[in-house]
């Protein structure tokens, strides 16, 4: 199944939303979010050089197989602006194991190493999606902090990783 990379835009926050919705239902362990926090929210990011989302998208069907989206840190500080966020990650579950997740990071990874003084890209996952964990690492990120018991959903607990990748 080929797939293409696209921008997203505020335009497309109804599919947007749709799409992620899917994986906080079906995932709801993997995800910080939940169902309820999405809802009504905004699209996650500005549309700029360093503040964007991008979707894999089947080539032959339109439908949509994975998102991603990054942040510059410190959109007022200054002392921050040396570092992002990669977050909102999802890959359905339909299209999981097909490269899509690496494509849709290595894609963000392109478009960070090329903006002035970026010097770090972090991340956040469930410490026990393993799957995730072995793709971020598999790429160059790199665990650096371990929050015990970061998320409670439905009377259990859960760890949070934060990984970096140096550019």
């Amino acid at each position: 199944m080929a797939h293409q990379l696209i921008d997203l835009t505020n335009a497309d926050l109804l599919p947007y939303q749709a799409f992620l919705m899917t994986g906080l239902r079906d995932h709801a362990d993997a995800f910080r979010l939940s169902v309820s926090d999405e809802a009504g929210a905004g699209f996650p990011t500005k549309g700029t050089a360093d503040s964007f989302t991008i979707a894999a998208v089947d080539s032959t069907t339109g439908r949509w197989q994975g998102v991603v989206s990054f942040a510059r840190n410190g959109d007022t500080r200054e002392k921050l602006r040396h570092k992002g966020l990669l977050f909102r990650m999802y890959v359905s579950a339909d299209s999981a194991g097909r490269g899509i997740g690496r494509a849709l990071i290595q894609a963000v990874i392109d478009r960070v190493r090329v903006l002035p003084n970026m010097e770090q890209i972090n991340l956040t996952v469930i410490a026990s999606n393993e799957r995730a964990i072995r793709l971020y690492e598999s790429v160059g990120f790199i665990a650096f902090s371990r929050e015990e018991r970061s998320i409670k959903s439905n009377g259990r607990y859960f760890d949070k990783l934060t990984m970096a990748l140096r550019l």
